[in-house]
């Protein structure tokens, strides 16, 4: 296998590829691909395979007798999309064509895609499946379709703006102008790295090129419903940011305590004829343990640096101190300020909230740079 392509020159097209276990499939796709591209096109793979998928990319490149890069990660941070960028960073080419290795996006076409690009001065080149000519054939069954018609609706309806003209922001098949892209920026999370790519970077002319999207040569589908989610948390950060996001999840799991809150305040006095006072104070407890159960599993999940002991005791210790500190407040807002006890309450509960949120946040759950399980965070 020859080396990566070198030289004073760089070349025209780079083309990246990400694979997670597909070796039946790298023969067919590297055939393809050599028979389409120019001699001098850089061939990039980011490889976060479990089996034998770069031994195979080595062999198909040695008989072949072309230049390929393999990358393999040891650790798949951002999934897919973090596959690409990484090939991002490491292509030469003027063009930077990304596709899959399933062979749903035919290789012949990569060529197409730079010259559209080319001829219209263009920064990003679509391979798009609903354009006059090109097809979604290859979707699986009616589920699948009805998953990707509906992914593609719900961004468009968040980013139109960004989004305008483009029919099928959900493709996995691009070409995008070196020049005008910073991989720097982007920060991806699962598999639609292009609606990310645009979303950050807003491409400067975007045109479509039609592809009819074919049947995996072999192996299986990656999409699932963990990916599903995935996608959903990838919208919601990119409309509303990373630190936004948290605080919304925070926000969902204060509003999910009250039912413990009021089931415990009830079983308590109802069945236990424990005092209503009481009851109140244990009922609060329930709550804050509810809470931070799901705040420390759910929204700071990748920041747990201190110990479950002082993570609990310092969680406790706010919801009580916020239980305390909302009733002078409160008297505050209303006998000083002359607001109403309601408006007077919901304005104490907002403010204990961003002073709760900013503490766990900065404080409380350390800030880490490995990459994020939890839901509701990314690195």
């Amino acid at each position: 296998m020859g080396a990566p392509t070198t030289g004073v020159h760089p070349p025209h097209i780079s083309v990246v590829v990400p694979t997670y276990n597909e070796r039946d499939n790298i023969d067919e796709l590297l055939a393809r691909l050599v028979a389409a591209v120019p001699a001098e096109t850089e061939l990039i793979f980011v490889d976060d395979s479990s089996d034998d998928t770069v031994e195979a990319i080595h062999a198909a490149a040695e008989r072949l007798d072309v230049a390929v890069t393999v990358h393999h990660r040891p650790e798949a941070v951002g999934g897919l999309g973090g596959a690409v960028v990484e090939g991002l960073r490491r292509a030469q080419g003027t063009w930077v064509v990304v596709m899959d290795a399933d062979l749903q996006h035919p290789p012949d076409l990569v060529p197409q895609l730079v010259a559209a690009g080319d001829d219209a001065d263009a920064d990003l080149v679509v391979a798009s499946r609903y354009v006059d000519g090109g097809n979604r054939d290859g979707l699986a069954n009616a589920y699948r379709r009805v998953v990707s018609q509906g992914s593609t609706l719900l961004a468009k309806s968040m980013f139109g703006r960004t989004l305008a003209g483009v029919t099928d922001p959900m493709s996995g098949f691009f070409a995008v102008r070196a020049t005008s892209l910073d991989a720097a920026t982007l920060r991806p999370l699962g598999y639609k790295i292009l609606l990310e790519l645009m979303v950050r970077t807003k491409p400067r002319r975007i045109v479509e090129v039609p592809f009819a999207f074919g049947s995996r040569f072999a192996g299986e589908s990656k999409s699932s419903l963990k990916e599903g989610l995935r996608f959903l948390r990838h919208l919601a950060i990119l409309r509303l940011g990373k630190s936004q996001l948290r605080m919304l999840g925070y926000a969902a799991v204060g509003v999910s305590g009250v039912l413990p809150n009021l089931v415990t305040l009830q079983v308590l006095t109802a069945v236990f004829g424990v005092h209503y006072l009481t009851a109140a104070v244990i009922a609060n407890q329930v709550a804050i343990g509810w809470n931070f159960v799901l705040t420390d599993k759910l929204i700071f999940r990748s920041r747990r640096q201190r110990s479950l002991l002082a993570r609990l005791g310092q969680f406790a210790v706010l919801g009580n101190v916020d239980l305390v500190a909302r009733i002078p407040l409160l008297a505050l807002l209303v006998g000083e300020l002359g607001l109403g006890y309601l408006s007077g309450t919901a304005v104490t509960l907002l403010v204990m909230f961003a002073i709760r949120f900013f503490v766990l946040d900065r404080l409380v759950y350390v800030r880490t740079s490995k990459p994020s399980p939890s839901v509701w965070e990314t690195p």
